[in-house]
């Protein structure tokens, strides 16, 4: 297949039992269906009706490519579509969310306008439960160095990237998968590769409305500093060499996360190891006054 009989932009949707709500991103994705796009959906093994739901869809829209997998997560479902897609770009749309009508063409346009950019960043409405709604615009990325890049997104949360509302080179997503050895936060390694990559690109037009729901991995603590530790590893893998020295600070601050976390569900000596050893890995980090001030109430009680 010559270049010109690509797709320009493959959009991918990972599902586990979202039978409910996968038409409404479905929908959101065929009605903006042109030459230029390919959609697949890739069933992470559900248990629900989604076979069904998919088979309806299959029906109408012959197109529509369908990958059913054994389910083992939404990172591998990622890189499984990624590598049956054949878009110089990809988007990854979850199921529980949805495209705007013009997102696809204001890719299109956007990509024409930057063939330069690895990463193109828009706007999104964030749809809470109880029916509120937030504009959230895309944070400039400056044309900085890959150390200063890093910097921003990994430690000062300067840079926010979100799926759906974010389109991406599809060969940089291949150069760095996203890592299947992560259940939660698997995006982050695969984020702070492509804006070291490439350049990032931002556009104001609301491209997604993304659902917000309870995350309950969040609040899953078995092997939590098993998990930390493979965070780290993974996200400094495919960094480059002069990004090396944020491995401290970064470890440092993925253990003030855990501290945080010990002392809201009430295990102290949980909080005062985790704590100690984000003190250990990077002082700086841990002297930072909205940990440090819940340290000395910690270890002064």
């Amino acid at each position: 297949m010559t270049a010109a009989e690509r797709p320009l932009i493959s959009v991918i949707v990972p599902t586990y039992n979202y039978a409910h709500l996968l038409p409404r991103a479905l929908d959101s994705v065929l009605l903006q269906r042109a030459p230029w796009m390919e959609l697949i959906v890739v069933n992470d093994g559900s248990t629900d009706l989604t076979a069904q739901v998919l088979a309806g869809y299959v029906a109408r829209h012959p197109g529509l490519l369908v990958i059913d997998q054994v389910n083992a997560g939404a990172a591998a479902a990622r890189n499984r579509g990624l590598r049956q897609a054949r878009g110089h770009y990809a988007l990854l749309l979850d199921a529980d969310d949805e495209l705007q009508p013009d997102a696809l063409q204001t890719l299109r346009a956007t990509v024409a306008r930057h063939p330069e950019a690895g990463t193109i960043l828009g706007a999104q409405l964030s749809v809470y439960a109880d029916g509120r709604e937030r504009l959230r615009l895309p944070t400039t990325v400056p044309a900085e160095p890959p150390l200063r890049l890093s910097k921003r997104y990994l430690l000062q949360k300067r840079i926010t990237i979100s799926h759906g509302c974010s389109l991406f080179r599809r060969d940089l997503l291949l150069q760095r998968p996203y890592p299947e050895n992560l259940r939660g936060g698997e995006d982050v390694p695969v984020f702070a590769h492509m804006l070291v990559s490439a350049p990032v690109v931002t556009t104001n037009v609301v491209l997604a409305r993304i659902h917000k729901h309870g995350d309950s991995l969040r609040h899953d603590r078995r092997d939590e500093e098993m998990r930390a530790v493979t965070m780290i590893e993974e996200v400094f893998a495919s960094l480059p060499a002069e990004c090396q020295p944020l491995r401290s600070r970064y470890a440092s601050q993925r253990y003030l996360s855990l501290f945080r976390a010990a002392l809201q569900s009430g295990d102290r000596p949980a909080a005062r190891h985790f704590y100690r050893a984000a003190w250990r890995l990077d002082g700086r980090q841990a002297l930072r006054w909205n940990y440090l001030r819940k340290a000395l109430r910690l270890f002064l009680a």
